[in-house]
């Protein structure tokens, strides 16, 4: 009896691992360039959300951090695991938990973290996580002989959302300004700006015109066409809501 309860209790711990391994899960863009996805809850749901991550000689430098505290550490086990190689530096692309949830649990652990003072200032207004630093909205990184350009094009699914560009690999963190083709609405609009969001995205696909890979914040990121897919779901948006304002028209009396 005593044996059977011991390899029941492995069996469980063995489950739990599984489950939780599956949950974190990572794949390679391209060179130093890795995507991570991790869960969080909104408005009762659980959605999944892409980030970023780029390997280089001085460590990892994160975009983005986990949007739930489950994830925060085995995000950094996971890393070390996979590249012996410590998380140096956290940058966020706007203020919303699925991106600044871990920055003070990072900031605690000797991670240099990141955001714009908009950001800053909108974190600071919802009561989120906040970064150590603050960096410029346009600003060319070097770090372990890595190169990265943070970029604000304008207001879209929030005020200060920011776009990563990474020129050896061409790569494209769009983060959630930019919506997977997978997706068939423009989801959380609570503090987005539609009226900007189409010349913002613009500004994006003129200043980075041929990315080898676009990174969505939520969903699917493989199909390049994503921009396109986000600025035809504005279109959408508009025209329905036109419709909705269009006065009704009386039919004449006979």
């Amino acid at each position: 009896m005593k044996n059977l309860l011991v390899v029941l209790f492995c069996c469980l711990c063995f489950s739990s691992q599984a489950e939780h391994t599956y949950d974190l899960s990572f794949k390679r863009v391209a060179g130093n360039v890795y995507t991570y996805v991790n869960y969080g809850s909104f408005d009762g749901q659980r959605y999944a959300a892409n980030a970023v991550y780029l390997v280089t000689k001085d460590g990892v430098v994160l975009f983005d951090t986990p949007w739930d505290k489950e994830y925060f550490q085995p995000l950094l086990d996971s890393i070390w695991q996979r590249h012996h190689e410590k998380v140096i530096m956290c940058l966020s692309t706007h203020f919303h938990e699925d991106r600044t949830a871990g920055l003070t649990y990072y900031a605690a652990k000797g991670i240099k973290t990141f955001t714009t003072r908009q950001t800053d200032s909108l974190c600071m207004l919802n009561h989120n996580p906040r970064a150590r630093f603050i960096m410029p909205k346009d600003t060319v990184f070097h770090v372990g002989g890595e190169v990265f350009q943070v970029y604000y094009p304008g207001p879209g699914h929030s005020a200060d959302n920011l776009v990563i560009w990474l020129p050896e690999y061409r790569v494209l963190y769009g983060g959630c300004l930019i919506k997977s083709t997978g997706a068939n609405s423009l989801g959380n609009l609570e503090d987005a700006n539609v009226s900007e969001w189409e010349k913002s995205l613009k500004r994006v696909r003129r200043k980075f015109p041929h990315p080898d890979f676009i990174i969505v914040g939520h969903e699917d990121w493989r199909n390049k066409r994503s921009i396109k897919h986000t600025l035809d779901l504005l279109s959408d948006y508009r025209k329905a809501h036109a419709l909705l304002k269009r006065p009704l028209k009386l039919s004449q009396k006979r």
